[in-house]
């Protein structure tokens, strides 16, 4: 497929666009860290692992960057699974969320043209075995589930492609556990009340 400046501006501009809109979603905050599924070959309408696009690659981590960075939200990228699914990250954030290295490069046929593209903008780049992400894009049917922690949730963002790729979305959630009687927000009032009186009928038998 032939690309022009146009078909690179608009990738980017939906790229931009679903990262704000997933953010807002999913409420993100500086710290947090996110995963990236890129397939370029499914965005230039190839089939995943088929026609991989250094360009298409680089426009995709390049725009994500642009959102992501200056919020200080940590963005991960996985590569393809000759390289198991292992993900791209900043040295720093590998250390900050204690995420296991590998020693591997991605290149376009054996990671992708978007982990390759990562580890190409990163200022110092590592690659890691796993992670649990708060959050994250999928462009082209990666499957990114078993990089987002539990319990995921699905997310119907506005964009729905980006180029000719379909879009989807998770966001997490903690698990609620325990049964009827649990419960999800503390109430520091009634604790405080009910301390007060088991103090007092303490004091009282006590007495």
């Amino acid at each position: 497929m032939q690309m022009n400046t146009e078909f690179l501006s608009g990738i980017a501009e939906e790229v931009k666009t679903a990262w704000q809109e997933l953010i807002s979603e999913a409420d993100l905050k500086a710290g947090d860290l996110v995963v990236l599924g890129c397939s370029s070959s499914e965005i230039i309408g190839e089939s995943i692992g088929k026609n991989s696009s250094l360009i298409v690659g680089y426009t995709v981590i390049k725009a994500s960057k642009e959102i992501l960075d200056p919020l200080g939200i940590d963005l991960a990228v996985q590569a393809c699974e000759h390289l198991n699914r292992s993900l791209v990250v900043e040295h720093s954030v590998a250390e900050k969320h204690k995420l296991e290295t590998v020693f591997v490069v991605p290149v376009a046929n054996a990671g992708g043209s978007a982990a390759t593209a990562a580890y190409a903008q990163a200022e110092d780049p590592v690659v890691v075995s796993g992670i649990k992400a708060a959050a994250g894009i999928d462009i082209g049917d990666t499957f990114i589930g078993m990089h987002v922690k539990s319990v995921q949730i699905p997310l119907r963002l506005s964009t729905k492609r980006i180029g000719k790729a379909h879009l989807s979305a998770l966001k997490s959630r903690l698990a609620r556990i325990g049964g009827e009687r649990a419960q999800y927000k503390f109430d520091r009032a009634a604790y405080e009340r009910e301390l007060a009186d088991a103090l007092e009928d303490d004091n009282s038998a006590n007495a």
